[in-house]
């Protein structure tokens, strides 16, 4: 690529990474304002945090963009910029949050709550299918949006078992509605079930919601209210982990689906095209977390060139830098991608077997985190 080639594809992307920048920006600001109006109508106690997160209000000022005024050509580059890149690199840069030993621990410990919540979202969404008579490429769709990782296992799926394009549609429109939902309301339920217990919180939103993007907007919102960053780390290792099943997850449906049809299937992906490759940046980050701390506790310096202090310095700006302008860019743009008109002649039915496949995840995460929750507490 030309040196010319990049400064404009630099050009076309700035527009919509400053209106995710105003978006997130006025989240922030608009989250102060309610808590400063609660605080002033006596429902706040003095010096309270707001109950609602700038995330949360950035998300809405994002839709409620799209969905009046409308996101003009010159904001598309940016804004799908913000949401894929920018996602992955702030969810790298939390890598320097956590050394590689206590990330394997907890990816480890949450495999058994992690393979329970996606062969429940699989199976109930196969069933349901079945019983409404939809197709079974929509209920396939559906199926590994809702049980591994939204958005991205439907658009992996739909060439292998020959989708049709109102199908994909009805499956995005599934996983943006329930993950939406999710993202905005269950950070509130995981801090009614599990308030002090951010492991178990981390485990709930890791689970319980659909696309990436979602469980970190959920987590960051734990975050701001109620200051876990432990629920953020928990609920970003478990989302990639769970990440992870689109490799296995991805060939088993499309076996099923083409059993069920009695049909020859296309050829499968390559499985280097399934594997999410940012989880590896994460797991170097936390591998170079884990070498400083170690070579700081042995030899004084970390990497022989920083103190304790300037280290601690390092890995704090790095990973802050990631959560708060990274994050927060790729929420804004979840929110200024979210055309609500996608939902305009979609039946019910394939509503009701998104709404049902949500729930139960849901609710088997929720049961399954409180009976067994504590063994991962324990290890971690």
């Amino acid at each position: 690529m030309s040196e010319n080639t990049k400064n404009q594809r630099m050009v076309r992307l700035l527009p919509g990474l400053a209106l995710c920048l105003l978006v997130i920006w006025s989240g922030i600001y608009g989250a102060d304002l309610i808590g400063a109006a609660l605080g002033a109508a006596g429902l706040l106690p003095e010096g309270g945090k707001s109950p609602v997160s700038g995330i949360f209000v950035a998300i809405l000022v994002g839709i409620i963009i799209r969905n009046t005024v409308g996101l003009p050509e010159i904001f598309i580059s940016g804004v799908g910029f913000s949401v894929k890149y920018a996602l992955r690199a702030g969810i790298i840069l939390l890598g320097l949050r956590l050394s590689l030993t206590e990330a394997l621990t907890l990816g480890a410990w949450g495999m058994p709550l992690i393979i329970a919540c996606i062969t429940v979202g699989i199976s109930v969404t196969l069933f349901f299918t079945k019983l409404f008579g939809q197709s079974n490429r929509l209920g396939a769709l559906i199926a590994n949006g809702t049980g591994i990782c939204g958005v991205t296992a439907i658009m992996a799926t739909a060439p292998v078992i020959r989708a049709k394009e109102n199908e994909i549609s009805y499956a995005i429109a599934n996983i943006t509605v329930f993950g939406l939902l999710g993202m905005l309301f269950y950070p509130y339920l995981a801090h009614f079930f599990f308030a002090d217990e951010p492991i178990k919180a981390g485990l709930f939103l890791g689970t319980a919601i659909h696309d990436t993007a979602q469980v970190t907007g959920a987590a960051l919102m734990y975050e701001q209210m109620y200051g876990s960053t432990l629920a953020l780390d928990v609920a970003t290792i478990t989302k990639l982990t769970r990440n992870l099943f689109i490799i296995a997850v991805i060939p088993l449906i499309a076996y099923l689906f083409f059993r069920s049809e009695g049909q020859d299937g296309n050829p499968m992906p390559k499985w280097y095209k399934l594997f999410p490759f940012f989880i590896l940046g994460f797991l170097l980050l936390s591998f170079l977390r884990t070498v400083g701390d170690a070579t700081l506790a042995s030899g004084g310096q970390a990497f022989g060139i920083f103190s304790a202090s300037g280290w601690e310095e390092f890995y704090s700006f790095w990973s802050s830098f990631g959560s708060t302008y990274m994050l927060g860019l790729a929420m804004a743009g979840v929110g200024l991608s979210t055309n609500l008109k996608i939902f305009r002649g979609m039946g019910l039915k394939p509503f009701y077997i998104g709404l049902i496949a949500a729930i139960s995840v849901g609710a088997v995460s929720l049961l399954l985190i409180s009976l067994f929750g504590d063994l991962v507490q324990l290890a971690y």
